[in-house]
């Protein structure tokens, strides 16, 4: 009997590495990143991006990618804060369904990162910097993230300005985070798009 290729080739490549395997100690579950991005992908349905193409679910998770790979963050409750970071503001969601799908210290880094749209913006932009600034860490991490993608993506020229005092704030509010690795890395980070950002202004 002949082997397929695929069989032929592994036999011979990767055959050795399963003798003497065991199997997992621990069923395989799902983490909470992945239950985030499913639950942001149902709560975003229907929305786009300010080009109206793009499916708005995809800036969240860009904004979870430039955590993991750009800022070097493997911390989950800032994975999943940057997944979920859109869903109390910009969707029907609330305070009490974060919380009970994914903990206590999510839904407040989520809050957190929600603006109180009762308030006029010059009010609304002060209180959020004010929250932000006694928030978590990981909550000025993922604004960091959040800066740092927007600013990459700009589908008008009239919202560099918008980006440019964003990126500032940010930066701003995370003056005294020098304790966290991922927040020096962000800044340096988030710094070079403001840097690109004025330079074509």
């Amino acid at each position: 009997m002949h082997l397929p290729i695929a069989s032929r080739w592994f036999s011979q490549n990767h055959a050795g590495m399963l003798i003497g395997m065991k199997s997992p100690s621990a069923p395989v579950s799902v983490s909470r990143w992945q239950l985030a991005a499913s639950y942001a992908a149902r709560a975003h349905e229907h929305q786009y991006r300010k080009d109206k193409k793009t499916p708005y679910i995809a800036h969240p998770m860009r904004v979870a990618m430039v955590v993991m790979h750009v800022f070097k963050c493997d911390d989950e409750i800032a994975i999943c804060t940057a997944i979920l970071h859109d869903t109390i503001e910009d969707t029907p969601t609330d305070f009490d369904a974060i919380e009970k799908r994914f903990g206590i210290e999510i839904a407040d880094c989520v809050a957190t990162l929600t603006k109180n749209m009762l308030l006029r913006e010059p009010k609304r932009e002060a209180d959020y910097d004010k929250r932000l600034a006694k928030g978590s860490w990981q909550a000025r991490l993922v604004k960091l993230a959040d800066v740092y993608d927007n600013g990459l993506e700009i589908p008008r020229e009239s919202m560099r300005k918008k980006c440019i005092q964003r990126c500032n704030r940010a930066l701003e509010l995370t003056e005294n985070d020098l304790e966290h690795e991922a927040i020096v890395t962000a800044r340096s980070a988030v710094a070079q798009v403001l840097e690109s950002l004025q330079a074509d202004s």
